[in-house]
This record gives C-alpha cells, structure tokens and sequence, in this order.
C-alpha cells in the first residue's frame, strides 16, 4: 500500500518515545518527526490542528447475541439490583435467531465501535451454551476480529437437558443429554471446547455467585489452555471471591470487573503480570460501586478499560464514554484512562504491536476535532473522532 503523511497534528499521543507533529504511515507507523522535516509520501492528511492518538483496543465485548433488555435496564434505574440473572433471556434469542441476524446485529455494533475509535475489538461468545450455539457464535466473532474468546462458561443454563437440544430449524445436533452442572462444565470441557477451540483465541470463565465456582473455573480454564487457548477470566464483579487470585495463578492476560478486591488481590495483580480490566459502563448502567481504580495504578497494577458491550449490564460499544466515566467516578487522570483505554487494553490482549504509536506498530490511529485528547473527558458525550485509520487504512 502507499504512505499517508499526516500533518498539522495539534497534539501527537505516542505511548512511546517517538514525538513530533507529523507521522507518516502505510500499514504501520514508519516516521513522526516535525512536518519541515518530513519524507516524501503518496497522499497527505491534514488532522486540522486535530489531537492524533492510538485507535482504542477494547479489550472486553459481547456483540454476538440476538433481543433486548431494555425493560430489564429500567427495571434497575427503578430500584432492582443486578443479579446477571438475565443472560438468560439473552440466551434464549440468541438460540432463536438465524445466523444472518446473528452476523448482521454483530457487525452493526463492530462499525458503531469503529466509528468511535475503537480498532481493535476483542469479542465473547457465551450467549449460546450449546456446542451448536457457541461454535456458531465464535465464527461469527472470527469473521469480525482475531481476538475471540470462548466463553461457554458464562453461566450453567436453566434447562440442562434443553442445552443440547436446537431450535433451529437448519441446524442438527447430536450432543449427549447433560443433567447437571458437573456434566455442563465436562460438556464445556469436552466437546464443546473442540468444536469452539479452532474459532477461538483465548477461553473465559465468568467466575461469580451464581456462575461458576473458582475450582470450576481452574478445571475449565487449564482445559482451554491445554486445548491451545490463553486464558482470561471475569473476576469479583458482584462479589469477593477468589477468582482474581486463579487468574494470578494461571497467568491469565486479564481479570475482568475487579470490582471487589482485597489488598491480597492487588498485591497478586501487582507482582504479576495480569491486566485488570475495568469495565466502567457496566457500573454505570448496574449502579453498582466502580472499582477503585486509583488503587489498582498506585500499587503498580497494570490497568486496562474496555466497554463491556452487552444487551444486558453495558449496552455500550463507546470507548469515548468508558474514558470519560473513569476519570470522573474511579479517580483516573485523563491521560492515565486514555492509556489503559489504548496501550492497556493491548496488555490485556497481549498484543505488543497496537494501543501505541511508536515505530513499526500497526497504525491504527484517530484524529480527533479537538486540540487535545484531554478533551475525550473535557467534553463527554460529544462526537470528537473525526477520523479513524485502521491498518493505515481511512475507515472514518
């Protein structure tokens, strides 16, 4: 592909040594330096004065499902708590509906993130809890991004038996009959996991009251990687537990949530090398406590924010909004959230190549109508990303 010079940056955010006001790119970052200084290129882009920074990596989403839980979402702005109760519901659509819909609600909130600066989206299965259903999820995801996750350890449906069954009409199954939680983690460390395992990245455990225990998610988890999949796993966001710990133990990429951490937590996290991916939209839209994130940086954490997109906790697919939020409820400093919502989030992925503008790395990149990235939290909710590159490539 040819080189884009971009200039008349008004402030360049790197996340590495390299600094100046104008950068050349193809597919990856190959010059910044001053603009009297720059090399020929094939095509010029003026940023306008514009901030230009890393493309955001959310590194937490749920984008593969069918239906709506917005009476579920007013039911708790009117006073009921947040149990995770209704992934059930989410369940049943998702099993409900044609993979075209399936594909098609996807990519829809793939360009909705995209178009708000987010380049790289990790993306979950866990709204099928079948083998028909979660392998059918994860192509859908791998068609999106590389960075699947299996996660048919979201929760351990309701009607056992029905798991196995379909309700599709182009789909057939042959799966055993599974008739209590033991056989459904076999089944997710079993047949599932192979049929998922070659359309997936990493494997997930929600590991919560209500999910899957930390001895399910240890079984689980050392399946996954024995199957060739890096673990990462959902950890204290309705309660203490020991989850966070596990994922210490079995060098998982990251714990998600962290809602609820003892010192013993933060120290682990601290001498490890796990991210702690916070997820504020979730709180925002659960009113539940924020994670204290001012913690987590000050003891050495390293620290990852993403969207949580999903139909039920946080319908958001805004990295934008999820900067914003941190900095104002979990007391990080603007620069600190835009790090943890760039470089973090590659941490998280384990990703080395993106979430910053240094030489060589991928150039994902947005330019904002704005002078300083300051202002993704100045100016909450205002629709700053003017442009967005993705490999080097205008995708905005």
């Amino acid at each position: 592909m040819g080189t884009l010079l971009i200039t008349n940056i008004g402030e360049l955010t790197t996340f590495a040594d390299d600094v100046g006001d104008a950068m050349i790119v193809s597919d990856r970052v190959l010059w910044i330096g001053k603009a009297s200084s720059a090399p020929a290129a094939d095509e010029v882009l003026d940023a306008g004065g514009g901030a230009v920074l890393p493309g955001f990596v959310d590194s937490h989403s749920h984008i593969v499902f069918a239906g709506d839980r917005a009476a579920e979402f007013a039911a708790r702005m009117a006073g009921e708590p947040y149990t995770g109760g209704g992934i059930r519901t989410t369940v049943a659509a998702t099993r409900e509906a044609s993979d075209s819909a399936l594909a098609a609600n996807a990519s829809r909130l793939m360009r909705e993130a995209m178009s708000q600066g987010t380049t790289t989206l990790e993306i979950k299965s866990g709204y099928g809890l079948s083998v028909v259903d979660e392998a059918r999820s994860l192509r859908i995801a791998s068609t999106l991004t590389p960075e699947t996750t299996f996660l048919g350890a979201h929760i351990v449906p309701d009607d056992l038996v029905r798991v196995v069954g379909t309700t599709h009409s182009n789909r057939t199954n042959t799966q055993p009959l599974v008739q209590d939680r033991r056989e459904y983690v076999d089944l997710v460390c079993g047949e599932m996991l192979r049929e998922c395992a070659p359309h997936a990245k990493w494997i997930d455990v929600f590991c919560e009251k209500g999910a899957f225990d930390v001895d399910e998610a240890r079984v689980i988890l050392t399946a996954g990687v024995k199957a060739g999949l890096m673990p990462r796993i959902h950890a204290n966001q309705l309660t203490y537990s020991g989850a966070v710990q596990l994922a210490v133990e079995l060098d998982c990429a990251s714990a998600d949530h962290c809602t609820f951490l003892t010192d013993a937590d933060v120290s682990a996290l601290a001498s490890s090398s796990t991210v702690a991916t916070l997820l504020p939209g979730c709180e925002f839209s659960t009113r539940a406590p924020y994670p204290d994130a001012r913690r987590l940086i000050d003891a050495g954490v390293g620290v990852a924010l993403a969207t949580d997109c999903n139909p039920g906790s946080s319908f958001t697919s805004s990295m934008p909004f999820c900067i914003a939020v941190a900095v104002r409820e979990m007391r990080l400093t603007p620069r600190e959230a835009i790090e943890a919502a760039t470089l973090g989030g590659a941490k998280a992925l384990r990703r080395n190549d993106i979430g910053h503008l240094g030489s060589g790395a991928q150039a994902d990149l947005i330019i904002l109508d704005a002078p300083s990235a300051l202002h993704l939290a100045y100016r909450p909710g205002v629709p700053l990303v003017k442009h967005v590159l993705h490999k080097g490539v205008r995708v905005r």
